[in-house]
C-alpha cells in the first residue's frame, strides 16, 4: 500500500510540468496569428487607398478631357452655334454626378445630346370648339331649328425670349379660316409699361376684348355688336399697358393704343387709312375682404375721309368718337372663391358719327347708343347661373333706308332690347355645357322673337378657355 502511494506521488509532481509548456507554446502561436491578420489587413487598406486615388485621379483626368473637348467645340462653332464656357463647365460637373449616382445606385448612365431640347422651342397648342344647337320662334309663328359649329379655334402661344411673348389666335368655321389675332408683347420696354404690336382684339371695356367661346353668354351684347360689328372691334396697330401708381388706395392703369382704322362700321371711308386711337382707364378697389370694385372709361376716334354723296363723291375727313364705361361689383368668399361669387357687371357704348348724307343734303352726324347688365352667381363649383339684360338704341335717319347708315334706322322710335337667362354646367376645365334663353323684342329693328339654344365648348391644350 506504502509503494503504491509514493508511485502517486511521483507522478503528481510529474505531470504539471508538461502541461506548463504546452500551454506557453499556444500562447506564443496565437499571438503570432493575430500580428499577421492586423499585417494583411493593413496591407489590404493600403491598397483599397492606392486604388481609390488612382480612380480620382482618372476621373479627373476624364473631366478635364470633357472640358478640354467642349471649349474646342466652342472655338470651332459657327456665330449660332455659340456655347457658354460656364454652362459647359456646369453641364460636365453634372454628367460627373450623374456618373458617381450611377455607380452607388447601380444605375446605366445616360447621355443626352443637346438637340434633343430643341423641341422646347416649339409654341404651345390649343384647340377650342364652339358649336351651338339653336330653336328659334319669332312672331306669326315661323319657327326653325339648327346646329351651327361656330367656330373651331387654334391657338398658338411661346416666350420667345425671357422678355417677349407671342400669341395667335385663328379661328376656322365652315366659310374657311382667318385670323383673329397675332401679336407678340415686350414685357417691361419701361419699368411699368408693356408693349404689344400685332392685329388684337382692342381695350374697348371689358368684354371686347374676349373670344367669344370664353363669354358668360352665348354671344356678345346687342350694342356691341350692332356698334362694332358681330365680331366686335379688332384691329391692327399697336398698344402701350401702363401700370399707373396706386390713387388712394385703389390700383389703376391705362391702355392707349393706335390702330389701322380698319372696322366695317365705323371706318368703310378711310381711303387714306388715317389710324385711329383709343384710351381705356381702369380703376380697381378692394371694397372689403370678400368684394372689389372695377371701374372702367374708354375713347375711342377714328376718320373717313371718303363719301358718296348725292350721286357724287366728297373727299373731306371727318371724325368718328366712340365713348365707353364699364362697371364691374364682385363678391367672392375668402378661401371659398371657387364655389362661391356674384357678379354685377355692365356696360355702355355711346357712338358719335360725322359724316355727308347720302342724299346730298350735306354733313350730317348719327348718334348711337345701348347698354348692357348682367348678374352672375357660382353657387357650385362647376354650376354658374345669370341673366343678362341689352338695349341698342339706333339714330333715326330719313335716308337710312338707302343702307348707306349702318347706325341708323329710316323708321322712327327704333329699338332694340333682349333678355336672356342661361345656367352653365363646367363638366371640367376643358368641357363646358350652357343652355341659354334670348326673347327679344323692340320696334323698327324685326320682329319679336324667341330663342333656346344649348352650347358645347371644349378645349384640348395647356389653354382650356382663355379670355384673350
Amino acid at each position: 500500500m506504502g509503494r503504491y502511494a509514493v508511485i502517486f506521488l511521483a507522478a503528481l509532481a510529474w505531470v504539471p510540468a508538461p502541461w506548463r509548456a504546452v500551454s506557453a507554446a499556444e500562447a506564443r502561436e496565437e499571438a503570432g496569428g493575430e500580428a499577421e491578420a492586423l499585417r494583411l489587413k493593413l496591407a489590404q487598406l493600403q491598397a483599397a487607398l492606392e486604388a481609390a486615388r488612382d480612380d480620382h485621379e482618372a476621373r479627373l483626368a476624364e473631366l478635364a478631357e470633357k472640358i478640354r473637348a467642349l471649349e474646342e467645340r466652342q472655338a470651332s462653332a459657327g456665330a449660332g452655334e455659340e456655347l457658354d464656357v460656364e454652362a459647359l463647365r456646369k453641364l460636365a460637373a453634372r454628367e460627373a454626378e450623374q456618373d458617381d449616382a450611377a455607380e452607388e445606385t447601380g444605375e446605366p448612365t445616360v447621355f443626352e445630346a443637346l438637340g434633343l431640347n430643341l423641341q422646347a422651342l416649339n409654341p404651345e397648342i390649343s384647340v377650342t370648339g364652339d358649336m351651338v344647337g339653336l330653336y328659334r320662334w319669332k312672331g306669326g309663328g315661323r319657327s326653325r331649328g339648327d346646329f351651327d359649329f361656330r367656330c373651331l379655334g387654334l391657338h398658338f402661344e411661346s416666350y420667345l425670349d425671357p422678355y417677349t411673348k407671342f400669341k395667335a389666335a385663328v379661328p376656322v368655321n365652315e366659310d374657311g379660316a382667318e385670323l383673329e389675332e397675332a401679336y407678340l408683347t415686350r414685357f417691361s420696354v419701361l419699368e411699368t409699361v408693356n408693349l404689344t404690336a400685332g392685329k388684337f382684339r382692342q381695350q374697348f371695356g371689358v368684354v371686347n376684348r374676349w373670344h367669344k367661346h370664353a363669354l358668360d353668354q352665348v354671344d356678345f351684347p346687342a350694342a356691341l355688336r350692332h356698334i362694332f360689328g358681330p365680331g366686335g372691334l379688332n384691329q391692327t396697330g399697336i398698344s402701350l399697358d401702363w401700370s399707373m401708381p396706386s390713387l388712394l388706395g385703389s390700383s389703376q392703369s391705362l391702355v392707349c393704343q393706335a390702330t389701322n382704322g380698319e372696322n366695317p362700321r365705323l371706318f368703310s371711308g378711310n381711303r387714306l387709312s388715317i389710324p385711329s386711337a383709343l384710351v381705356h382707364y381702369k380703376n380697381y378697389r378692394d371694397l372689403s375682404e370678400d368684394v372689389y370694385l372695377d371701374l372702367g372709361l374708354t375713347g375711342l376716334v377714328g376718320w373717313n375721309d371718303e363719301w358718296t354723296a348725292g350721286g357724287g363723291r366728297v373727299r373731306k375727313s371727318l371724325s368718328t368718337r366712340v365713348y365707353g364705361a364699364d362697371m364691374a361689383v364682385v363678391w367672392e368668399p375668402a378661401g371659398a372663391m371657387r364655389y362661391r361669387n356674384v357678379e354685377w357687371r355692365s356696360e355702355a357704348y355711346v357712338v358719335d358719327r360725322d359724316l355727308y348724307a347720302p342724299d346730298g343734303s350735306g354733313r350730317d352726324s348719327i348718334l348711337a347708343w345701348g347698354f348692357y347688365t348682367g348678374l352672375q352667381t357660382l353657387f357650385e363649383r362647376v354650376w354658374t347661373a345669370g341673366v343678362r339684360f341689352d338695349y341698342y338704341k339706333p339714330d333715326r335717319k330719313g335716308y337710312a333706308a338707302a343702307g348707306s347708315a349702318p347706325l341708323a334706322y329710316a323708321g322712327g322710335g327704333a329699338f332694340y332690347w333682349q333678355i336672356g337667362p342661361y345656367i352653365a354646367w363646367q363638366q371640367s376645365p376643358y368641357v363646358r355645357l350652357r343652355l341659354e334663353y334670348d326673347h327679344i323684342d323692340g320696334a323698327g329693328m324685326g320682329a319679336r322673337a324667341d330663342m333656346i339654344m344649348l352650347q358645347a365648348i371644349f378645349a384640348a391644350g395647356p389653354h382650356k378657355h382663355e379670355r384673350y
